[in-house]
């Protein structure tokens, strides 16, 4: 008798709607972006409104239809939706990137609502203004019923632990909205433009800086509650944290003047996504941070994901801990019951 298929909950999977406004003619300055359909009408470019092209992009990033029947190709249950990294805009008028970030919102939770067994939702907030990011969260939460918010790994010259963000993790935890953090704004990007490397370097080491932020700035200790997951596996994350016990062991005086307590007692405090593309890899992160902490993750629609979403689960994780990979640890991240 063949086995039964298990569900899959995909956590980092991005949605952008076809149709942006010219926000360069709204704002009265550059550099957002836009979408340029081509003529075949199922692709399309992401350009900045300077003409700069961003990426090309397939009509599964908006057309809820092309989604659903991928879903239906890779056997995904349930994807998380969220905006696409480049859409943050944290360098913009905050007033600025809270119309452009509702804009976003509303989109998204359009998508969910209409299809609410397929789709769960994080929404995107002006994070350069913490006051802003609060009324947006609330709406997100409250109206819109979206699960949470997908924020990037630094905010401008801010990490995850300058205090003036802490209010706005406090709201998380009051709310009860799940946090995506994403790399973006890669550290070193202007000096690494050559091979991609902003992508392939720049990203794990902006995971890296944003767990080990918030670790020693203290965050998952003052907010026990707070639920926050890391795309791509945490970044470099899981290869150095033994680098990071081992510094705040030796100098105390430099790294624990936040926190007194070392890294090693916030693993398994945090989730990561599984999109380490090779098997010792995702043994290695299931290993130190246990398998209830590690979801599904494949950067749907994008090359850099997983083509085949949970295929290396599959072919990595034994039996007795698969079905937690897969779908049940994106549940307690979502803060869903068993029913839901």
């Amino acid at each position: 008798m063949p086995k039964q298929k298990m569900p899959k909950i995909d956590i980092h999977t991005h949605l952008l709607p076809q149709d942006l406004p010219d926000w360069k003619s709204k704002f009265g300055y550059g550099g957002f972006i836009r979408l340029e359909t081509l003529p075949c009408c199922k692709r399309a470019r992401m350009v900045r409104d300077d003409g700069k092209f961003f990426r090309e992009v397939e009509e599964n990033l908006w057309s809820a239809k092309a989604r659903l029947a991928d879903m239906a190709r890779t056997g995904v249950d349930k994807q998380v939706l969220s905006t696409v990294p480049v859409m943050f805009n944290y360098w913009a008028s905050a007033k600025d990137t809270l119309e452009l970030s509702k804009y976003l919102n509303d989109h998204l939770a359009a998508v969910v609502h209409e299809h609410p067994e397929r789709f769960y939702g994080l929404g995107t907030v002006p994070l350069q203004d913490t006051e802003l990011a609060c009324l947006e969260l609330e709406r997100i939460m409250k109206e819109l019923k979206l699960s949470g918010v997908q924020i990037a790994s630094n905010v401008g010259e801010a990490n995850l632990s300058d205090e003036r963000l802490f209010p706005f993790f406090q709201e998380c935890e009051r709310l009860g909205a799940s946090v995506f953090v994403h790399p973006w704004y890669m550290m070193g990007e202007e000096s690494m433009q050559k091979y991609w490397l902003p992508w392939l370097v720049g990203m794990p080491a902006e995971g890296a800086r944003a767990i080990a932020s918030m670790i020693f700035g203290g965050i998952f200790e003052r907010l026990p509650k707070l639920r926050v997951a890391f795309a791509h596996g945490g970044g470099s994350f899981p290869f150095t944290w033994g680098r990071l016990e081992h510094g705040f062991q030796a100098r105390p005086d430099l790294c624990a003047v936040d926190n007194p307590y070392p890294p090693s007692r916030y693993l398994g405090r945090f989730w990561v996504d599984s999109l380490v593309h090779d098997m010792k890899a995702l043994q290695h992160v299931i290993e130190l941070v246990g398998a209830e902490k590690v979801c599904l993750g494949s950067d749907y629609p994008f090359p850099l994901g997983e083509n085949e979403p949970g295929n290396l689960i599959e072919s990595t994780v034994c039996d007795g801990v698969k079905e937690t990979v897969l779908y049940k640890s994106a549940k307690l991240f979502l803060g869903l019951s068993d029913k839901e």
